[in-house]
């Protein structure tokens, strides 16, 4: 296939729930553009409704207001659906209120752990309750209260736990200060550094120090479009057998472009154009064009800036010469799915090479098209993965379903399709 035209992914998905997020817990009425409209997102304004926020219709094309008031005791459980990103960084906002909540969500998420958000909540002063079942999981309930600061160093790099934390301190007006043992993406604090909110950085460590009578200000912002979309269309411009591709408003975030490191090392070279910042997030126009790809080794300091991209990464090794390993990917078992292991036993079920030993993934390129069946497990990343490995020419790649992509990427299909790509898929 060959790639042409110019194409704008949704909006941020990250920095969408945090925006909702900061919006909700402000004084006086904030307005977001370009939100993403995926389930997750959909999800986070939910549960902010339940606890008292007023916010407009998350739909495409429209501008979100959200008009708050003092978050209140909801009237029933709060469903998270399949958003790990909503439940645990409502944990967070709910340690630093004076009621019990109950958060649970879908069959995927009750199964994916919270402990490593729970047990810094309860240093904090929070109580925190699990279900009879035992586990770390939701269902669970959470009653906040007057908390304590809290000086902590993360056991892996992970955005979600430092966010939980300083929305805890946000909400509980206490100091936070944390480390972590490689820099997790940053858009918490840049939005908090934005909007003014007594956030920076001391001796490596993130610190939250509340102002007397701080109150969080309305703001309007413009939501970029999501890295980790993009990456997906940069994918399938590279596999390509000729054109080039523009992919435009993407925020280049630093701790979130990884990728783009990995793909300039395998071979492959996109360019940034208009140079732009929203909000304090960095943003570009991505030029994307075929490239004859290597294999590469990604280190365990890169994978915290790419977490996300594993999967496509790991579809344009299947196609790169020689062979690319994924050091310290553990973190992947407990995404939407066990995403470590599905990535490879699908490569392999295509005909590639491909063994996860541990917490490394081992791909080896090969020549042959992709031709076989391909287990979703109802993974959104895995169904864009591996829809575009079925734009190479001669592939077959069935895929298991497709409407999972609902979670981030709604249109991927369509947009697949009209960059030139096949986009074809069962399901």
């Amino acid at each position: 296939m060959k790639v042409g035209g110019a194409v704008r992914p949704p909006g941020d998905k990250s920095i969408s729930h945090r925006a909702v997020m900061l919006g909700a817990l402000a004084r006086g009425t904030s307005e977001l553009d370009g939100l993403l409209t995926g389930a997750d997102v959909k999800s986070t304004a939910r549960v902010l409704r339940q606890l008292g926020a007023e916010i407009s219709t998350v739909r495409d094309g429209a501008r979100v207001t959200i008009h708050a008031s003092r978050i209140s005791h909801p009237a029933s459980r709060l469903n998270c659906g399949n958003s790990g990103t909503t439940a645990r960084l409502m944990l967070g906002i709910l340690a630093g209120q004076r009621f019990a909540a109950t958060l649970t969500g879908d069959a995927s998420l009750r199964r994916r752990p919270m402990r490593r958000v729970t047990e810094p909540l309860r240093t904090m002063g929070a109580e925190i309750s699990l279900q009879a079942t035992g586990g770390d999981a939701l269902p669970l309930t959470i009653r906040g209260g007057r908390l304590r600061p809290l000086t902590y160093t993360t056991p892996v790099a992970s955005a979600q736990i430092k966010s939980a934390l300083l929305f805890a301190g946000l909400t509980g007006h206490v100091g936070v200060t944390i480390r972590e043992p490689y820099r997790s993406r940053d858009h918490t604090e840049r939005l908090l550094v934005h909007l003014g909110l007594g956030l920076h950085e001391r001796d490596g460590a993130i610190v939250y120090e509340p102002e007397p009578r701080s109150v969080i200000p309305p703001f309007r912002l413009s939501v970029p479009g999501d890295a980790s979309s993009a990456a997906f269309l940069v994918a399938a411009a590279v596999l390509a057998e000729g054109g080039e591709l523009v992919i435009e408003n993407v925020g280049v975030n630093p701790t979130r472009t990884g990728f783009l490191v990995v793909l300039e090392r395998m071979g492959a070279h996109v360019e940034r154009v208009n140079l732009r910042n929203e909000g304090g997030e960095p943003v570009a126009d991505l030029i994307a064009r075929p490239g004859a790809l290597g294999g590469t080794e990604v280190t365990a300091a890169e994978v915290p800036t790419l977490v996300d991209e594993v999967p496509m990464l790991a579809v344009l090794a299947s196609r790169a010469t020689g062979e690319t390993v994924f050091r310290e990917v553990g973190e992947l078992r407990v995404k939407e799915s066990n995403r470590l292991e599905l990535i490879a036993a699908n490569l392999r079920a295509l005909g590639g090479t491909a063994e996860a030993r541990g917490n490394d993934l081992f791909v080896r390129g090969t020549a042959p098209p992709p031709r076989g069946p391909v287990d979703t497990a109802s993974d959104h990343r895995l169904v864009m993965a591996f829809a575009v490995l079925g734009t190479v020419p001669g592939a077959d790649v069935r895929l298991s379903e497709r409407a999972s992509v609902a979670i981030s990427y709604p249109d991927f299909f369509r947009d697949l399709r009209r960059i030139g790509g096949k986009g074809k898929g069962g399901g």
